[in-house]
């Protein structure tokens, strides 16, 4: 029987402008294609989990207007465990505002809505039964996070922590993570140091064990990740691809990750799963639609 692994986090809807060039401050360029996403990390992490074979249980809060709808509609599709999804009218769901330039590179503005009204007492205890991993990102309160990762502790539950978009995260926070995957803005956010190179990138990994993390994956986008754990301190390169859009390629190597490792894949090799998976997702436009399927992939 196939492990129920977790995730919890954002839902959004993805408003995404492709444009030639990023516009500066007060200028207005005139943009081509406009298309309406899926989004959210939370829901992206899911998302590319199940295409990718895992059995998902995905908590997140939405309104009650078109877009939460919509939403829910393709959470059921994609065959997700939404039973503790909740639905609100005290707030709309979230959305994102996205422009990708000709390179692939995108700039975002989150409105967060409902997702910033996930709390606590959102969470009964049976949403965590039956679960060894659980994949967690920062698009919800930090009240929140931090519930959740003192909630799996106390029932041994693997947290994978994706901590992005970038904050500052308390080192007793950290202590209680199996597994963190900061790129690299985040990284020298809570490190202090930029991983330009793999000394630095190591250095970066020592800070996360002595806060108290076994495994550290720093995510390099094109480059690939490096892993360092008790076992293994390397560089693992990603496939090169042409870029079209890059918007949900962090989101898809966590999903991707969560059901390797849920799978019993050992670190390796369910790197190498992920970095595939995410090489795939930057070939295409949009954030869950982006996600690959299990027979899509090589390893």
């Amino acid at each position: 029987m196939k492990k129920k692994v977790l995730v919890i986090g954002s839902s959004n809807t993805d408003m995404v402008v492709q444009t030639a060039e990023f516009p500066k401050p007060g200028e207005t360029v005139l943009g081509g294609t406009f298309l309406m996403n899926a989004g959210g990390k939370g829901a992206n992490q899911a998302v590319a989990a199940a295409r990718l074979g895992a059995s998902v249980r995905f908590v997140a809060k939405i309104g009650k207007d078109i877009f939460g709808q919509e939403a829910k509609k393709g959470f059921l599709k994609e065959g997700l465990d939404i039973d503790y999804l909740i639905e609100t009218t005290d707030h709309a769901s979230g959305v994102a505002l996205i422009t990708v330039n000709a390179n692939g590179e995108n700039e975002i503005v989150v409105a967060s809505g409902a997702n910033m009204d996930l709390l606590p007492a959102d969470l009964p205890d049976e949403i965590f039964q039956g679960i060894d991993f659980a994949l967690i990102q920062l698009e919800i309160p930090m009240e929140t996070v931090t519930y959740i990762i003192d909630k799996c502790r106390s029932l041994s539950i693997k947290v994978i922590l994706n901590p992005a978009p970038a904050a500052l995260l308390d080192k007793e926070l950290l202590s209680s993570t199996f597994l963190i995957t900061p790129n690299e803005t985040e990284t020298e956010l809570l490190t202090g140091i930029y991983p330009s190179n793999v000394e630095t990138m190591q250095r970066a990994s020592d800070y996360f064990h002595q806060a108290g993390i076994e495994h550290v994956i720093i995510t390099l986008g094109s480059t690939g990740i490096y892993l360092s754990n008790k076992q293994y301190a390397e560089m693992i390169p990603a496939q090169q691809v042409k870029a079209l859009d890059t918007t949900a390629a962090g989101d898809v190597f966590n999903g991707a990750m969560l059901t390797a490792l849920a799978s019993g894949e050992d670190w390796p090799e369910a790197c190498r799963f992920a970095c595939e998976a995410a090489a795939i997702s930057v070939t295409r436009i949009g954030a869950q639609n982006s996600a690959p399927y299990r027979h899509e992939l090589t390893s």
